[in-house]
């Protein structure tokens, strides 16, 4: 665990019964400070995740560490993190101040005390003047606010948030987004966001973990994840992607749809059977002569800020493409993509072996 680590997972499983195990060989490393996302499909295990961080269920294999201890066997309620369910598990039946004072109360702090701490982390949340509010009385975002001060009251090194924005209509979910992120950046504390949503992991995280089946596939920042995607499954997951067949013909060289492109990846095998991936916004359409591959246009859409354009190559591989002017559907098209717009995968390769190439070339 390295010095400015505050959560470390080291070779975790979670199993139950002789099923299938939930977590499998879960290895990573949470800095002091930062935003992550533990982002995936339902029942990819990220939830379990959260559950482990905060000891409300216990590992079946590995350690798990908090600011350097072991914390495998201390309960829930002795871990200086806090959690905001989902739901938000609000007591109905008390008013604003008394759901964020309550574990305060049951830690039979000074009254005088409790009132300026809820006072404090109410104006943190920009809730300041609801104390007597009752639960009931608040909007969706509002209750999404108290939860959070009644997790931030206890002064938490880490904030675990289990889907929060779920619940939220989608520009309030989008406000959301902007006041959680600010929020983390004044407090200086690690938050641990779980999400379905890679649009919203995309827009809040420092780092993202890309789960599946109970594997972390990929990690690292928004950017890293977007532009490098490690295989199939992260290609999809993260955002739109053309994804067609090909081979490697050389270091920088890749060959796909019966023509040989300039590209920036290397260290695969010559002739090495691999996966290309062009985003839809990295597609422009252009004249058949200024184009490096042909299509015709088969349909499109009006997506507000962009026309979605599907097209079709010789050798029928559908593609995507995102732009700002319209095509004619029938027409026949050039589409234009720079060299550094082509992403190559290799087929079942790891992220270890994935993050040694890269940088055996980037140094090259």
């Amino acid at each position: 665990m390295t010095k400015n680590s505050i959560i470390a997972f080291e070779h975790v499983v979670k199993q139950y019964d002789e099923d299938e195990p939930v977590l499998k060989q879960i290895d990573f490393e949470i800095e002091r400070g930062k935003f992550y996302t533990l982002l995936g499909p339902s029942g990819c295990g990220k939830t379990t995740i959260l559950k482990l961080i905060a000891g409300f269920i216990e590992a079946s294999e590995g350690t798990i560490l908090l600011d350097g201890k072991k914390v495998n066997d201390v309960p829930a309620n002795k871990r200086k993190v806090n959690t905001v369910f989902q739901d938000y598990a609000l007591f109905p039946h008390m008013n604003v101040f008394e759901n964020i004072a309550f574990g305060l109360t049951i830690k039979k702090m000074d009254k005088t005390l409790i009132k300026e701490k809820v006072k404090d982390v109410l104006k943190m949340v920009q809730l300041s003047g609801y104390e007597n509010r009752g639960i009931s009385e608040m909007s969706g975002g509002q209750r999404q606010r108290v939860a959070i001060a009644r997790a931030l009251v206890n002064e938490p090194e880490v904030l675990l948030l289990d889907e929060p924005l779920s619940a939220l209509d989608l520009k309030l979910r989008t406000e959301m987004q902007y006041e959680l992120r600010a929020l983390q950046r004044r407090l200086g504390i690690t938050f641990v966001f779980v999400t379905h949503d890679q649009e919203e992991a995309l827009a809040m995280s420092d780092e993202i973990f890309v789960m599946n089946k109970g594997e972390i596939i990929q990690s690292g920042t928004p950017v890293d994840i977007y532009d490098e995607p490690i295989n199939r499954f992260v290609a999809n997951f993260i955002g739109e992607s053309n994804i067609v067949k090909g081979h490697m013909v050389a270091d920088y060289e890749v060959k796909f749809v019966g023509h040989t492109f300039e590209c920036v990846d290397a260290g695969m095998r010559d002739n090495e059977a691999v996966e290309i991936v062009i985003r839809p916004e990295d597609l422009a359409i252009t004249s058949v002569e200024k184009g490096k591959l042909a299509a015709t246009v088969d349909t499109q859409l009006f997506r507000g800020v962009h026309y979605e354009i599907i097209c079709h190559d010789s050798e029928a591989n559908e593609w995507v493409v995102h732009s700002t002017k319209k095509a004619t559907i029938g027409a026949k098209v050039g589409l234009f993509f720079e060299a550094e717009d082509i992403h190559v995968m290799r087929f079942n390769e790891t992220e270890e072996e994935f993050d040694a190439r890269l940088e055996s070339y980037e140094e090259d």
